[in-house]
């Protein structure tokens, strides 16, 4: 009877040690006399007791109640041995993503201070167009020491109080008019300049008034904004810029927003444009307000940042809207009778003319 219980023990132990090993291998019978006999078994060996062969009732009713928290004992045991690999390994290829991440970061130039030695000295070349403006060379023309007020160039907006002005490039390659002043729709509006210095990099945002007269231009600063960047080292500068409303930008505006008629204006011929604009002018409109005429303004070819007036509206005293659509911004709207636009350097301020 010993050697009996005694083989008994031994099986039973057995019995325990694959049901707490791999989990393959305890699926591998999944049969309900198993599961008890594992349980049963697993209960004597804790107790210390191999001499129960005649297992009651109720010891084995209590082992078939303990098998499922033991199962899953097993199981949960299991799982997680399972799992401290792919934990392992799934957390080198976030450290990689991260070192990847940082890596790219630096490539891309972000930390670029605009620092340069021989600032002055860029070598001339085309400029090169972005989605909003533009990289290339920044110059001036203006005086850094006297910072003389904008003339209006070629803007034709005549003596101007605008002390941050600038000209734009008319081309990309040389004579291929790709540039943004296309024919002066860029008159007015604002870019935001940054240049390379010494110091880093130097902004100013100016309003355009005039074209480039050099090929390898791309911005040219009047002297107010070219002091500010440059100091007393004027030359040609590496930089970039972006266009941008010029509302709420100090030193850009010389007087109140205007509709000014050229001069040589009558009732049969009449072509105005609008001076300290929120920014560059996109169309003009008349619409009749005694009349339902609405007529669409060309802006007039040659003579640059101009738009023509038809005879129909000049020679009447009927009420008219004009709008003014801007790059950015809300409309502008003027209300006047159309014979005001046929009268010589008649400069019609928006507040004076809202009713």
């Amino acid at each position: 009877m010993k050697l009996h219980t005694l083989v008994f023990c031994l099986c039973a132990s057995m019995a325990v040690f694959v049901g707490c090993g791999d989990e393959s291998a305890s699926s591998a019978t999944p049969t309900e006399s198993s599961s008890e006999e594992v349980s049963v078994s697993s209960s004597s060996v804790e107790k210390n007791s191999c001499a129960a062969q005649n297992v009651s009732s109720s010891a084995v009713s209590s082992s078939e109640s303990s098998a499922p928290a033991s199962s899953a004992t097993v199981k949960e045991s299991s799982s997680s041995e399972a799992s401290k690999p792919e934990s392992s390994s799934a957390e080198t290829p976030a450290s990689s993503e991260t070192q990847t991440e940082k890596s790219s970061s630096s490539a891309s130039g972000s930390d670029d201070d605009g620092k340069c030695t021989a600032c002055d000295s860029f070598t001339a070349a085309d400029p090169e167009l972005t989605e909003n403006g533009g990289k290339g060379s920044v110059t001036t023309y203006g005086s850094v020491t006297a910072k003389e007020t904008s003339l209006g160039g070629a803007c034709n907006y005549g003596q101007t109080n605008i002390q941050y002005y600038a000209a734009i490039h008319v081309n990309v390659s040389p004579g291929d008019e790709k540039g943004p002043w296309n024919g002066g729709a860029a008159c007015g509006g604002c870019v935001h300049v940054k240049a390379r210095t010494p110091d880093g990099w130097k902004e100013v945002t100016v309003r355009i008034t005039d074209r480039c007269p050099d090929a390898n231009c791309g911005v040219d600063l009047g002297g107010a904004p070219a002091s500010d960047i440059m100091g007393i080292n004027v030359g040609r500068y590496s930089g970039e810029w972006e266009f941008v409303s010029c509302e709420g930008v100090e030193g850009v505006w010389g007087d109140s927003t205007s509709i000014w008629v050229k001069e040589g204006a009558s009732e049969f011929w009449s072509i105005i444009h609008v001076r300290n604009p929120k920014d560059m002018v996109k169309s003009i409109t008349i619409y009749g307000v005694d009349t339902r005429d609405v007529h669409e303004l060309e802006m007039v070819v040659g003579t640059e940042n101009f738009w023509t007036v038809p005879q129909s509206v000049l020679q009447t005293d009927n009420r008219y809207r004009v709008v003014v659509k801007y790059r950015t911004g809300e409309d502008d709207e003027w209300k006047i009778k159309g014979s005001d636009l046929a009268e010589p350097e008649a400069n019609l301020y928006l507040y004076e003319h809202r009713d």
